[in-house]
């Protein structure tokens, strides 16, 4: 299978291992001093690593991908706790049916939707819409919502929300989200993203916005689990 996996250049690497930090996959290790791409079965080709790199010792190659052991893989992701991949390697992609067992109850009143504004998706909201004017700004994977029983209620609510998959949508956030909070009196940002690494681009765009803006606002992160649990709230 052909596909796109990362290269590094041994002379560029300076063995800071920033990019063996980055990789959520744990494909990358530092070996003698020097990043090394140990596994790239394990490598999901979505780059979270080259940004980290600050040699730009690593590129993107595509080529046939070596054999895909996976007993060896759910060995090493179990070790790791992480659910295990496709033949892609993403573990974002990987089938799991999610059981809950709860007691029979009588049906909920309906609950209203806490949403503020429209549009939400990143890509359609106006830069200079007057709801951004004063407002608290959520910043969410598509899947967020879906994971999250109580999303309207614990993260909507009171906030103008922007969403987006940085995993199906084309292009970068960076720019847009830059505009929005350079050209905005924004309170306060939040980023609500998924465990998967491909989530990782919409924390790494709203936080590179943040600095790009050059404005100093109260923010957070929280990642949440596929099977909806609070696992970071930084």
């Amino acid at each position: 299978m052909i596909r796109k996996i990362i290269h590094i250049d041994q002379e560029k690497c300076n063995g800071c291992g920033a990019c063996a930090t980055a990789c959520h996959e744990g494909a990358i290790a530092m070996v003698e001093g020097k990043a090394t791409l140990l596994r790239e079965d394990y490598c999901d080709g979505l780059g979270d690593c080259l940004p980290a790199c600050p040699t730009g010792a690593i590129t993107f190659v595509e080529r046939e991908a070596a054999a895909y052991d996976e007993a060896a893989v759910k060995e090493h992701l179990m070790e790791r706790q992480q659910p295990a991949p496709l033949a892609c390697g993403c573990p974002g992609t990987h089938s799991r049916e999610l059981r809950r067992q709860e007691p029979p109850q009588a049906a909920p009143a309906a609950v209203p939707s806490q949403l503020g504004q429209w549009p939400v998706q990143i890509k359609l909201a106006p830069v200079n819409a007057p709801y951004f004017q004063g407002a608290h700004l959520l910043i969410a994977a598509d899947c967020t919502a879906y994971a999250y029983g109580n999303f309207h209620q614990d993260f909507i609510r009171g906030k103008i929300t922007l969403i987006g998959c940085p995993k199906l949508d084309e292009g970068d956030y960076t720019e847009k989200l830059t505009a929005i909070l350079s050209q905005n009196d924004i309170k306060s940002l939040t980023v609500v993203r998924m465990e998967v690494p491909c989530c990782g681009g919409i924390q790494r765009a709203a936080v590179t916005a943040l600095q790009n803006s050059g404005k100093f606002l109260p923010w957070r992160v929280v990642t949440l689990s596929t099977d909806g649990r609070v696992l970071e709230d930084l």
